[in-house]
């Protein structure tokens, strides 16, 4: 039996990564995302039987349209990777907009949510029962960079999220884990390799990063666990970027 993974956010970063990784492992990949074109690009490049699917993950409608989309193509669903993220403006917390702040938590938190219900109803109705669902929760989850709320808010919902589902799941079969990345050299990232971005100290400062590719084999990892073991949370980080002890 061919298994079935989804990520979102697979035009590009790390959902790009992952949607690779998991084909090359054997999953049939279905790169989820807004922008049509680079999800295409993804799924040919991944190849393996891979499909685009076009979805916004703020609107529930669209959710729902992807979730039967899979369901009536493939007729399973083993791995959800809830990836797909947006950054907030750098700005001090009391100039955020409430449409920034909402922009920022309806993408990152309220998105996972909703692929997550949806997750749950195929999980717990296909046979065999269960699957897997991965949170992208990233170092924010844990710990803020400065004027940071929206973002840092709503990573650290992820990490609810994350926990309620593994609970929740737990009676149906589904096991739910989080890896929480830091200073992976995506879109998002690119001021830190270049101009530098602020510190706690109030300092501008480049960071190292890492290749996706990295992350991408983290998630392979606890995608092909069996249903039996679970990787809760785990980090992958580049090694010198100021997170550990004072930074």
């Amino acid at each position: 039996m061919t298994r079935v993974a989804l990520v979102t956010g697979a035009g590009s970063g790390i959902g790009r990564a992952s949607a690779l990784a998991l084909a090359e492992a054997g999953f049939a990949v279905v790169c989820a995302g807004r922008r049509a074109a680079l999800l295409e690009q993804a799924a040919a490049e991944a190849g393996h039987g891979a499909v685009a699917a076009t979805c916004d993950v703020r609107d529930p409608a669209s959710v729902a349209a992807l979730f039967r989309e899979v369901e009536e193509r493939f007729g399973r669903l083993d791995v959800l990777f809830n990836n797909a993220g947006v950054s907030a403006p750098a700005v001090p917390l009391e100039e955020v907009t409430l449409e920034q702040w909402t922009a920022t938590l309806d993408t990152n938190l309220t998105g996972a949510f909703l692929c997550t219900q949806q997750a749950f109803r195929i999980m717990k109705r296909q046979t065999p029962r269960g699957g897997r669902i991965i949170n992208n929760g990233s170092i924010s989850a844990t710990v803020p960079r400065p004027l940071s709320a929206p973002y840092t808010a709503a990573k650290h919902g992820i990490t609810g999220l994350t926990r309620s589902t593994s609970l929740d799941g737990r009676a149906y079969d589904i096991a739910c884990g989080q890896i929480d990345v830091g200073n992976a050299a995506t879109d998002l990232t690119e001021p830190m390799r270049t101009t530098g971005v602020l510190q706690a100290d109030g300092r501008i400062a480049r960071e190292p990063t890492i290749d996706p590719v990295h992350v991408a084999r983290a998630v392979v990892y606890m995608a092909t666990l069996p249903l039996d073991a679970n990787v809760q949370f785990m980090t992958v980080m580049a090694t010198k970027m100021p997170y550990i002890g004072r930074g």
